[in-house]
């Protein structure tokens, strides 16, 4: 099937009627520019109404050293704060985990926190030269450190990974991972490597991790997911050949077959894999 039967579900870059500005054209913050503080995979955020919020540059000037510009989403510039020294963080606010809490934040601040961290960890990666080892300074015309020693130029890291949807008949293959803090449903997934296209990265993940071969690859749909520096692209597949499982235990726990029925998996609004089981559990795929 191509075309879905029934109206997509949102995802994590789905922030309309809100539209995030691709253009970069840094400004000066002013005092209520929102701006992100992190410390490792933990965010500093307060909570108003229930809901999480960002600090201001008025209440970090004090604290943090000058923000970097990030990013606009519709007329709000969103800046990038480090810690400057032993003055205190505002009141108020604290230090929250970049996965959890996501019932308290807005579609809109899950989206942005999670592209402010992927330019967070460029920028911190990249303070010097890996040509030279000279000192980077960012550019004034586009999204880019400049080494002004060798005059070499790094752009983003943005790094391809697959997910794949493999199906059989009324059945999906679905796993769990091994050894990561996620612990619930997962589809084959893994990294697009040097000189390989994404199609080709499908058929070998798909066989190293659960030792099958599928054919009738078909394009479903991308995600930015900033939270690991990566573009996912998702995939479906229908099984080519036998369908008995040999797991790969390094990078898996469980990989099984789940008739739509079985699925128990609620929808979630916010990741590309929950979006492809859902959409096969509905029927809009196979």
């Amino acid at each position: 099937m191509a075309e879905p039967r029934h109206a997509p579900l949102p995802m994590l870059q789905d922030i309309a009627p809100s539209l995030y500005q691709v253009a970069y054209a840094p400004r000066p913050p002013r005092e209520g520019s929102p701006c992100f503080l992190f410390r490792g995979r933990e965010i500093l955020e307060g909570e108003a109404e229930g809901q999480l919020t960002l600090p201001t540059w008025g209440e970090l000037a004090h604290a943090v050293e000058a923000p970097q510009w990030l990013f606009r989403i519709d007329e709000t510039d969103y800046y990038l704060a480090a810690e400057g020294g032993a003055a205190p963080l505002p009141a108020g606010y604290g230090w929250v985990n970049l996965r959890e809490s996501r019932g308290k934040k807005s579609r809109l601040l899950r989206f942005a926190e999670s592209t402010a961290y992927h330019l967070a960890l460029w920028y911190r990666d990249n303070r010097f030269c890996g040509r030279c080892g000279g000192e980077t300074q960012p550019d004034d015309r586009e999204r880019m450190l400049r080494c002004p020693r060798c005059g070499n130029l790094i752009y983003p890291k943005i790094a391809p990974a697959v997910i794949v949807a493999v199906t059989h008949g009324d059945r999906i293959l679905m796993t769990r991972y091994q050894g990561r803090a996620y612990k619930g449903y997962a589809l084959i997934a893994g990294f697009t490597e040097v000189g390989e296209t994404a199609e080709d990265t499908v058929r070998r993940e798909v066989f190293e991790e659960v030792g099958l071969r599928v054919k009738d690859i078909r394009y479903y749909g991308s995600q930015p997911w900033g939270v690991d520096s990566n573009l996912l692209l998702g995939f479906f597949a229908h099984l080519e050949g036998g369908e008995e499982i040999h797991l790969d235990r390094q990078e898996l726990s469980q990989a099984g077959w789940y008739r739509r029925e079985e699925i128990d998996l609620a929808p979630d609004g916010y990741s590309l894999t929950n979006h492809m089981i859902q959409a096969f559990r509905r029927g809009d795929w196979d």
